[in-house]
Formats: C-alpha cells, sequence, structure tokens
C-alpha cells in the first residue's frame, strides 16, 4: 500500500494528526520531568568505618585491612581504593556497569559483615553506602542573622519540616544545627556526702528514664491502656530525677550535680556573609521535576519568612534549576530563530508555501521528538537539551530536498498533488540516506563504556529519534500540506 497517496488522498486526517501529535508534544514537553544530571546509577560502593581517637596508621592496618581482604572478592569490582584518617577510614569499590548493583550492595554489606568479628573491640559499626547522583542538594535554603542559636535552630527544624511536605522533595538535612544536650557536672563532695557512687548515680537515672506499659484498665465505658510514663523530656526532668530514695527524703539529680542545657560538639559550621547560619540542603525524589520542585520549594520558604524572628534572612544558593532554566530558554529561543530565519531564506529562494512547509518542520519534528522521549520514560536533561540544540539546525534538511524537487516540477507545469507525491517517493532514498548518515555519526555513543557512556547516550538516543521524527514530516506531512495547497 502507497503510504504517501494514501496521507494525501486523506489530506485532512493527516493533517489532523499532525496537529494532535503537537498539541500532545506540546503538553508533554510541559509536564515531562525536567532534571540538571541523567539519573544514572553510579556503580560506586564505599564502606565507612570508625573508630573514635584511632590514629590513621592504626586505622589502616586494624580497620581497613581485614574489610579490604574480605571485599576484594566480590564479583564485578573493577577497582578498589581506600584512605585511613584521625579516626576512623573508609573502602571504596567501584563496579562495572554492568553489575547489577543491588546483588554489589548486597555483597559488600555481607562482606563487611564477616569482616566485624577481625575488627579491634570498641569499634563502631561499619556502615556501607551507595553513591546516588538524585540525592545531591538541588537547592540550599539558608537561614542566617545575629539571632540566638536556639531561636534559629528551632526555626531551621520548623521550615525543614514544611519543606518536607512538599510532594518533590525526598529530605531536607540541616547543616550547621546542632542537636540538644544536657550536661550533668557532678560534685564529688555532695555524692561523697551522701555515701553514693557514680554507678549509683547513673542507675538511678537510667531506671527512671523508661516507659513502662501497665496493661489495660477494664470499665463500664469500654477499655482504656494504662501507661506509666517517665520520659527525660526537659531539663528539668533530668533534675527531679530520684536517685535515691528513704522513708523520709529522696536524693535527686539536682542535688549531687549542676545540670545545664548545652548542645552537642559542631559537627558543620555554617556561615553566610559572617554572620551565624544554618543551611537546609533539599534533595528530590527520584523522577520529580526539578524546576517545579525548586519553586515550590522557594515559595514555602517565602511564606515561612513572615513567621521568622526578627533579624532573620533566607536565601538561596547551589540551585540546580537556573542551570536548567537557561538551557530550556536557549532551546526555544533557537528553536523560534531557526524557524524565522528559514522561513526568511525559503520565501527569497522558493515561495511562501514552501516557507511554510519546511519552517513548520522544526517545531513538528522537536514536538513529535518530545513526545517519543516522553512516551519512553526518558526525563529532560542538561544532555537532552545540549542534543535538542544541536538537532534544530538538521532538522529542516529532508523537508527542504522533498519541497524543492516539488517546486521545480511545477514550475515544469505538473500539477501540485501529484508534484509533492512524486517528490516524496523520489526523494525518499536521498532523503533517507542523508538521515541515516547524521544518525550513522551519533551512534558510536551509544556504546561508549563505562559511566561517562551512561550520560552521553542520551545524546544519540535524543537525536535517533528527532531526526527521524524529521525525517517523517518530509515524507508524509510535508507532502500532504504542499497538496493540500491546491484546493
Amino acid at each position: 500500500m502507497d503510504i504517501v497517496k494514501l496521507a494525501i488522498r486523506n489530506a485532512r486526517l493527516t493533517i489532523t494528526t499532525l496537529v494532535f501529535l503537537m498539541i500532545v508534544g506540546a503538553m508533554s514537553y510541559l509536564s515531562i520531568p525536567k532534571e540538571a544530571e541523567p539519573d544514572v546509577p553510579v556503580p560506586i560502593i564505599y564502606a565507612s568505618l570508625s573508630y573514635q581517637g584511632i590514629s590513621p596508621e592504626d586505622a589502616e592496618r586494624l580497620l581497613l585491612r581485614p574489610v579490604e581482604t574480605r571485599l576484594k572478592t566480590i564479583k564485578g569490582v573493577k577497582e578498589m581504593r581506600s584512605a585511613a584518617y584521625q579516626g576512623g577510614g573508609y573502602v571504596l569499590l567501584e563496579f562495572d556497569p554492568s553489575t547489577d548493583l543491588k546483588t554489589a550492595l548486597d555483597d559488600t554489606r555481607n562482606g563487611v559483615d564477616t569482616a566485624r568479628r577481625d575488627l579491634p573491640q570498641g569499634a563502631d559499626e561499619p556502615s556501607v553506602h551507595e553513591v546516588n547522583i538524585s540525592e545531591f542538594p538541588v537547592l540550599v535554603v539558608t537561614l542566617s542573622g545575629h539571632v540566638p542559636e536556639r531561636t534559629l535552630t528551632a526555626a531551621a527544624r520548623q521550615l525543614r519540616d514544611r519543606i518536607e511536605e512538599v510532594p518533590g522533595v525526598l529530605e531536607g538535612v540541616l547543616q550547621g544545627a546542632r542537636d540538644d544536650l544536657v550536661e550533668v557536672v557532678i560534685d564529688p563532695m555532695k555524692l561523697t556526702s551522701y555515701g553514693l557512687k557514680l554507678d549509683d548515680l547513673l542507675d538511678g537515672m537510667n531506671a527512671s528514664n523508661s516507659l513502662v506499659a501497665a496493661g489495660a484498665l477494664q470499665g463500664s465505658e469500654g477499655k482504656y491502656a494504662v501507661k506509666v510514663p517517665a520520659l527525660i523530656e526537659t531539663v528539668e526532668d533530668v533534675a527531679n530525677l530520684p536517685i535515691v530514695a528513704a522513708p523520709g527524703a529522696v536524693v535527686r539529680a539536682r542535688d549531687l550535680a549542676t545540670i545545664r542545657q548545652s548542645f552537642k560538639d559542631a559537627e558543620t559550621i555554617t556561615r553566610l556573609n559572617g554572620q551565624p547560619a544554618i543551611a537546609i540542603e533539599i534533595k528530590k525524589r527520584v523522577g520529580a521535576n526539578l524546576v517545579d520542585t525548586v519553586d515550590a520549594v522557594k515559595v514555602v520558604a517565602t511564606d515561612f519568612q513572615s513567621r521568622l524572628p526578627e533579624g532573620t534572612v533566607v536565601t538561596f544558593s547551589q540551585d540546580k534549576s537556573t542551570m536548567v532554566r537557561t538551557l530550556l530558554s536557549d532551546l526555544q529561543n533557537h528553536v523560534m530563530i531557526a524557524v524565522i530565519l528559514v522561513f526568511i531564506v525559503i520565501l527569497y529562494a522558493l515561495s511562501g508555501r514552501s516557507s511554510v512547509i519546511i519552517g513548520l518542520a522544526i517545531p513538528a519534528s522537536f514536538l513529535m521528538g518530545i513526545l517519543a522521549l516522553s512516551v519512553a520514560g526518558y526525563t529532560v536533561n542538561m544532555v537532552v537539551l545540549f542534543s535538542l540544540i544541536l538537532a534544530v539546525g538538521m532538522l529542516v534538511d529532508d523537508a527542504i530536498i522533498v519541497t524543492e524537487y516539488a517546486e521545480r516540477r511545477m514550475t515544469e507545469g505538473m500539477d501540485r498533488r501529484a508534484a509533492f507525491e512524486l517528490a516524496a517517493h523520489r526523494m525518499a532514498g536521498p532523503v533517507i540516506a542523508a538521515t541515516s548518515t547524521r544518525i550513522a555519526a551519533f551512534s558510536p555513543l551509544l556504546f561508549w563504556p563505562g559511566i561517562v557512556g551512561e550520560f552521553m547516550k542520551y545524546l544519540p538516543i535524543t537525536l535517533i529519534v528527532t531526526l527521524s521524527a524529521s525525517l517523517i514530516y518530509a515524507l508524509l506531512f510535508a507532502p500532504t500540506i504542499g497538496a493540500m495547497f491546491a484546493k
């Protein structure tokens, strides 16, 4: 069956199909998830080892070597590196890209568990982690100002909880915030005067910090659970803990020690323009739209500004959506400029009808390509956007070849419908060959090995999809649009 003749014969249906594909493609362009980097699994797993106070030399001998011995036999390991530092070390495994990361993670955890018996007594529990690019922060929200640290920390935690309610946010991680701590400074003289030892004080505090379930109480109106709460929640609770009880008196913690509220030692320090600050690192969910997620977080943070203490300022940094917006803007500008320039050049060289047909090839091929990527489950990231920008200049070639041949035949007196039908048949070979040549030039990138290859494969895939859409437009839709002018 001659599909070109069938398309021209049913021109209205063909044009309606093109309009439908362009509308759906435009909707896909607006809704497709937009990310900074492709969501590529990085085949790197590392084991973190710690032992408080151990030197780098001892960490290498006592912590790293036993773990390295167990992990070097794991299947699929491409390279193993390790480093020791004051208080611990880590062992990093890089696997072949073809390795199943779930299996590799399970094997690594089993190897570390096996090596635990060879670690020195007192070493902390080893932890195994995988590197995931999608969990890197997409935005950092910073609260700063000359306000008390406890007030700034409380405000940051409230803002973090609100941000984590945004659908596209995975979690918000606080940097520069110190956890609350209650210091108990024991007075040895008071302890001796009561005839107590340090163990008596510790045992009394541990015994009092508990929640006792006392069963249930059955009544005429129903059954109620009964509990005896004695959990420590405030500094006053610590001060009032009974250590020793006698028939006539009770010795409490405040009688033996000075109790005060403080903070844990700082693990991270955050400053903004020299002012104390607390940063909230925002991580988005896999597959979530980066631009929409960042915009929603900024709206939440801006609305929360009015609830912050006076003198506190909210600022944003490390915004990955800026690069994505720039690339999207560049892509839209390139498409618009390309359509205008093509229209002007073809109008001068051929005719107004040809300029419309050829100029329409760019947005039509672009939108059909986006639709195909969306259906295939791909996201728009910086590699895809770069590929689309690169493809803009190649999307009109096929349509120019077909339209120019039809125009030449029409100047010789041939009917427009017959001219465009003949052009589609006669130019099909050259157009397919030209498109195949361009695709063949980028196809080797599909076989680029390693992690870089996993990133770069999006470039040839995007070009193949958009150039194929351009070929379909040139051989099917362009002749039909040209033939419609005959009516």
